[in-house]
Protein backbone atom coordinates (compact mmCIF):
# COMPACT_ATOMS: atom_id res chain seq x y z
CA UNK A 1 0.00 0.00 0.00
CA UNK A 2 3.17 2.51 0.02
CA UNK A 3 3.57 4.60 -2.87
CA UNK A 4 6.32 6.30 -3.20
CA UNK A 5 5.91 10.42 -2.54
CA UNK A 6 6.08 12.81 -5.53
CA UNK A 7 6.55 16.79 -5.15
CA UNK A 8 3.11 18.06 -5.75
CA UNK A 9 1.18 14.86 -5.29
CA UNK A 10 -2.25 15.31 -5.63
CA UNK A 11 -5.19 15.09 -3.06
CA UNK A 12 -6.93 12.72 -4.75
CA UNK A 13 -3.97 10.21 -4.84
CA UNK A 14 -4.46 10.12 -0.94
CA UNK A 15 -7.94 10.19 -1.59
CA UNK A 16 -7.24 6.76 -3.98
CA UNK A 17 -5.46 5.48 -1.29
CA UNK A 18 -7.66 5.86 1.24
CA UNK A 19 -10.43 4.40 -0.57
CA UNK A 20 -8.29 1.32 -1.29
CA UNK A 21 -7.81 1.00 2.18
CA UNK A 22 -11.83 0.92 2.94
CA UNK A 23 -11.77 -2.19 0.90
CA UNK A 24 -8.77 -3.78 2.51
CA UNK A 25 -10.15 -2.62 6.33
CA UNK A 26 -7.77 -4.13 9.05
CA UNK A 27 -4.78 -4.25 6.13
CA UNK A 28 -1.76 -2.25 7.43
CA UNK A 29 -0.19 0.38 5.30
CA UNK A 30 3.33 -0.01 6.79
CA UNK A 31 4.97 -2.17 9.23
CA UNK A 32 7.15 -1.84 12.49
CA UNK A 33 9.10 -4.16 14.77
CA UNK A 34 8.06 -4.08 18.42
CA UNK A 35 10.76 -2.81 20.80
CA UNK A 36 10.98 -3.89 24.19
CA UNK A 37 8.34 -1.27 25.72
CA UNK A 38 4.72 -1.49 26.13
CA UNK A 39 2.42 -0.14 28.20
CA UNK A 40 1.54 -2.36 31.18
CA UNK A 41 -2.46 -2.95 32.69
CA UNK A 42 -3.85 -3.16 29.11
CA UNK A 43 -5.16 -6.67 29.01
CA UNK A 44 -7.15 -5.87 32.48
CA UNK A 45 -8.41 -2.88 31.07
CA UNK A 46 -10.00 -4.66 27.83
CA UNK A 47 -11.47 -7.19 30.68
CA UNK A 48 -13.31 -4.19 32.29
CA UNK A 49 -14.22 -2.21 29.65
CA UNK A 50 -17.57 -3.55 29.10
CA UNK A 51 -18.36 -2.20 32.97
CA UNK A 52 -16.73 1.19 31.99
CA UNK A 53 -17.91 2.23 28.53
CA UNK A 54 -21.76 0.73 28.89
CA UNK A 55 -22.59 3.53 26.40
CA UNK A 56 -19.92 3.18 23.82
CA UNK A 57 -21.24 0.19 22.14
CA UNK A 58 -24.92 2.57 21.27
CA UNK A 59 -22.56 5.05 20.51
CA UNK A 60 -20.66 2.95 17.72
CA UNK A 61 -23.82 1.29 15.99
CA UNK A 62 -24.96 5.08 15.72
CA UNK A 63 -22.07 6.11 13.86
CA UNK A 64 -21.31 2.65 11.66
CA UNK A 65 -23.68 3.92 8.39
CA UNK A 66 -21.00 7.37 8.84
CA UNK A 67 -17.77 4.45 8.34
CA UNK A 68 -17.97 5.04 4.64
CA UNK A 69 -16.53 6.88 1.62
CA UNK A 70 -13.65 8.44 2.43
CA UNK A 71 -12.97 6.62 6.19
CA UNK A 72 -14.69 3.05 4.97
CA UNK A 73 -11.78 1.50 6.77
CA UNK A 74 -12.95 2.49 10.19
CA UNK A 75 -14.39 -0.40 12.04
CA UNK A 76 -16.48 -0.58 15.44
CA UNK A 77 -14.91 -2.25 17.94
CA UNK A 78 -15.98 -5.38 19.50
CA UNK A 79 -15.79 -4.68 22.83
CA UNK A 80 -15.64 -0.33 23.35
CA UNK A 81 -13.19 -0.09 26.36
CA UNK A 82 -10.92 2.70 27.71
CA UNK A 83 -7.28 2.90 26.91
CA UNK A 84 -6.66 5.34 29.85
CA UNK A 85 -2.79 4.24 30.45
CA UNK A 86 -1.21 4.78 27.12
CA UNK A 87 1.30 7.32 27.82
CA UNK A 88 3.09 9.71 25.61
CA UNK A 89 5.05 13.11 25.91
CA UNK A 90 2.79 16.09 25.78
CA UNK A 91 3.56 19.36 23.85
CA UNK A 92 5.50 20.57 26.96
CA UNK A 93 7.46 17.46 27.31
CA UNK A 94 4.58 16.12 30.18
CA UNK A 95 3.79 12.65 30.07
CA UNK A 96 0.21 12.70 29.26
CA UNK A 97 -2.47 9.92 28.56
CA UNK A 98 -5.66 9.54 27.30
CA UNK A 99 -7.44 10.19 30.70
CA UNK A 100 -6.27 13.42 30.40
CA UNK A 101 -8.51 14.46 27.44
CA UNK A 102 -11.87 13.48 29.54
CA UNK A 103 -14.54 15.44 28.18
CA UNK A 104 -13.19 15.72 24.46
CA UNK A 105 -14.25 13.06 21.32
CA UNK A 106 -10.29 12.21 20.38
CA UNK A 107 -9.07 10.94 16.67
CA UNK A 108 -6.44 9.49 17.81
CA UNK A 109 -3.28 9.04 14.98
CA UNK A 110 0.21 7.40 15.26
CA UNK A 111 2.91 8.26 13.04
CA UNK A 112 6.05 8.08 11.56
CA UNK A 113 7.89 10.72 9.59
CA UNK A 114 9.07 7.41 7.65
CA UNK A 115 5.83 5.59 7.13
CA UNK A 116 4.80 7.33 3.55
CA UNK A 117 1.20 7.07 4.16
CA UNK A 118 1.16 8.63 7.36
CA UNK A 119 3.23 12.23 5.71
CA UNK A 120 0.26 11.78 2.85
CA UNK A 121 -2.12 12.16 5.52
CA UNK A 122 -0.78 14.43 8.38
CA UNK A 123 -1.86 17.71 6.28
CA UNK A 124 -5.21 16.50 6.27
CA UNK A 125 -5.45 15.73 9.94
CA UNK A 126 -4.67 19.17 10.33
CA UNK A 127 -6.58 20.87 8.25
CA UNK A 128 -9.27 18.33 9.88
CA UNK A 129 -7.95 20.01 13.17
CA UNK A 130 -7.99 23.05 12.29
CA UNK A 131 -11.84 23.33 11.02
CA UNK A 132 -13.32 21.25 14.00
CA UNK A 133 -10.91 21.20 16.78
CA UNK A 134 -12.25 22.58 20.06
CA UNK A 135 -12.64 22.03 23.74
CA UNK A 136 -14.78 19.25 22.80
CA UNK A 137 -12.92 17.50 20.11
CA UNK A 138 -8.87 17.12 18.93
CA UNK A 139 -6.81 15.21 17.19
CA UNK A 140 -4.21 13.65 18.78
CA UNK A 141 -0.97 12.46 16.16
CA UNK A 142 1.55 10.92 18.52
CA UNK A 143 4.60 10.45 16.55
CA UNK A 144 6.65 7.44 17.11
CA UNK A 145 9.97 8.07 15.62
CA UNK A 146 12.44 6.70 17.43
CA UNK A 147 15.39 9.21 18.48
CA UNK A 148 15.22 13.30 18.66
CA UNK A 149 12.60 15.32 18.35
CA UNK A 150 14.30 17.05 15.57
CA UNK A 151 13.22 15.14 12.27
CA UNK A 152 9.54 14.72 13.16
CA UNK A 153 9.66 18.72 14.34
CA UNK A 154 10.84 19.06 10.96
CA UNK A 155 8.55 17.30 8.58
CA UNK A 156 6.02 19.38 10.53
CA UNK A 157 7.41 22.65 9.73
CA UNK A 158 8.35 21.59 6.06
CA UNK A 159 4.73 20.63 5.34
CA UNK A 160 3.06 23.82 7.34
CA UNK A 161 0.92 21.40 9.62
CA UNK A 162 1.13 23.85 12.71
CA UNK A 163 -2.73 23.06 14.07
CA UNK A 164 -1.82 19.91 16.00
CA UNK A 165 -0.30 19.59 19.36
CA UNK A 166 2.85 17.80 19.22
CA UNK A 167 2.72 14.66 20.78
CA UNK A 168 5.22 12.34 21.13
CA UNK A 169 6.12 8.31 22.27
CA UNK A 170 10.31 7.96 21.29
CA UNK A 171 9.73 4.18 22.84
CA UNK A 172 7.07 3.51 20.62
CA UNK A 173 5.13 2.11 23.73
CA UNK A 174 2.12 2.94 22.58
CA UNK A 175 2.46 1.53 19.21
CA UNK A 176 3.07 -1.47 21.08
CA UNK A 177 0.34 -1.63 23.37
CA UNK A 178 -2.51 -1.17 20.77
CA UNK A 179 -0.49 -4.03 19.02
CA UNK A 180 -1.37 -5.94 22.12
CA UNK A 181 -5.15 -4.95 22.08
CA UNK A 182 -5.80 -6.20 18.67
CA UNK A 183 -5.58 -2.69 17.41
CA UNK A 184 -2.56 -1.55 15.55
CA UNK A 185 -1.24 -3.59 12.74
CA UNK A 186 0.68 -1.12 10.69
CA UNK A 187 1.14 2.60 10.27
CA UNK A 188 -0.57 4.82 10.06
CA UNK A 189 -3.29 3.41 12.79
CA UNK A 190 -6.31 6.04 13.76
CA UNK A 191 -8.77 5.62 17.00
CA UNK A 192 -11.61 7.17 17.71
CA UNK A 193 -12.79 7.88 21.39
CA UNK A 194 -15.31 9.05 23.07
CA UNK A 195 -15.78 11.96 25.86
CA UNK A 196 -15.56 9.09 28.43
CA UNK A 197 -11.96 8.20 26.60
CA UNK A 198 -13.88 4.75 25.63
CA UNK A 199 -12.53 3.65 22.61
CA UNK A 200 -15.32 3.19 19.72
CA UNK A 201 -13.16 2.52 16.47
CA UNK A 202 -10.40 2.00 14.86
CA UNK A 203 -8.63 2.09 11.47
CA UNK A 204 -5.57 0.67 10.02
CA UNK A 205 -4.15 2.84 6.77
CA UNK A 206 -4.34 5.91 5.98
CA UNK A 207 -7.51 8.36 5.23
CA UNK A 208 -8.17 11.79 3.39
CA UNK A 209 -9.47 13.08 7.22
CA UNK A 210 -10.06 16.83 5.43
CA UNK A 211 -13.01 14.68 3.22
CA UNK A 212 -16.85 15.70 3.80
CA UNK A 213 -16.95 11.80 5.02
CA UNK A 214 -14.44 12.26 7.82
CA UNK A 215 -15.97 15.77 8.96
CA UNK A 216 -19.12 14.08 9.32
CA UNK A 217 -18.60 11.40 11.24
CA UNK A 218 -16.34 13.84 13.88
CA UNK A 219 -19.23 16.27 13.91
CA UNK A 220 -21.75 13.23 14.48
CA UNK A 221 -19.41 11.42 17.24
CA UNK A 222 -19.23 14.94 18.96
CA UNK A 223 -22.60 15.59 18.70
CA UNK A 224 -23.49 11.99 20.44
CA UNK A 225 -21.55 13.13 23.32
CA UNK A 226 -23.65 15.19 26.63
CA UNK A 227 -24.41 18.42 26.17
CA UNK A 228 -23.74 18.58 22.13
Amino acid sequence: MTVEKRPGRPVRKLIAVAALAGILAGAAAVYVMESGSGNAGQDATAAAGGQQCPLARDKAAALTPLFAGQVAAMMAVDEPRPLPALAFDGPDGQKRTIADFAGKTLLVNLWATWCVPCREEMPALNALQKELGSDRFEVVAINIDTGTDEKPKAFLDETGVHDLGFYRDSSMGVFNALKKEGLAFGLPVTLLMDEKGCLVSAMNGPAAWDSDDAKALIRAAVAAAPDA
